[in-house]
């Protein structure tokens, strides 16, 4: 095998790992133009505005100590902090969020598809989790308290609960600009067109009335 195949080898195999991620930055920073128009090419992020344009407000938010009453069935708000708020961000690969939790709120089983998320809680204790992939399918949780930490491994199906009678308070930071987020029982049951009753009935090896009643609420 000659030198140029062998090269081509190896970056083919090296490939998925530099890409496993938000890539890396190749200047001081591509403050996101969110309201660029006229652009007839797609890419991973957004465009960058003139660097000679950036303001301190492109690297800034406020109001992340304000409290977010939750008014939700699940009992939760989420504050993001994302490219979307903070156009900075872009091509940074990092963002965070808070979230408020009323008493025994929960933020249900979701998934990050982009991003591995870090959590600190500020106030009240919350059972966290995340359960890893088939075939083991394995719950690794833990009850934290105030100040504790917990890590949450891009992709994988994790939740917060708050056990107290008191609202609780966490702050995350995620691996990602844009981590995305798909919440299981919205994507399974709330998707537009629908999932065929048919489909989730045996899935879930139920009557498939018991889905239709589930598929109505979303």
């Amino acid at each position: 095998m000659g030198s140029s195949s062998l090269l081509l080898v190896l970056l083919a195999l090296a490939s998925p790992l530099i890409f496993a991620s938000d890539p890396s930055p190749l200047q001081d920073f591509c403050i996101a133009d969110l309201n660029s128009t006229g652009i007839s090419i797609l890419l991973n992020g957004f465009v960058c505005k003139d660097p000679k344009l950036a303001m301190a407000n492109d690297f800034f938010f406020t109001g992340l100590d304000k409290v977010r009453t939750p008014s939700n069935a699940v009992g939760s708000t989420v504050t993001a902090v994302s490219v979307n708020q903070v156009p900075g961000l872009n091509t940074l690969g990092i963002s965070m969020v808070r979230i408020d939790y009323a008493p025994y709120g929960q933020n249900p089983p979701h998934t990050h598809p982009r991003a591995t998320e870090i959590l600190t809680v500020l106030e009240g204790s919350l059972l966290v989790g995340f359960v890893t992939s088939n075939p083991e399918n394995r719950l690794i949780s833990k009850v934290l308290q105030k100040g504790d930490v917990f890590v949450f491994p891009v992709g994988l199906v994790h939740f917060q609960f708050n056990v107290g009678n008191t609202n609780a308070v966490a702050i995350a930071a995620l691996s990602s600009q844009n981590p995305g987020v798909i919440t299981i029982v919205n994507a399974v049951f709330g998707s537009k067109p629908k999932i065929p009753a048919d489909i989730l009935a045996r899935a879930f090896q139920v009557d498939k009335k018991i889905v239709d009643l589930i598929q109505v609420k979303f």
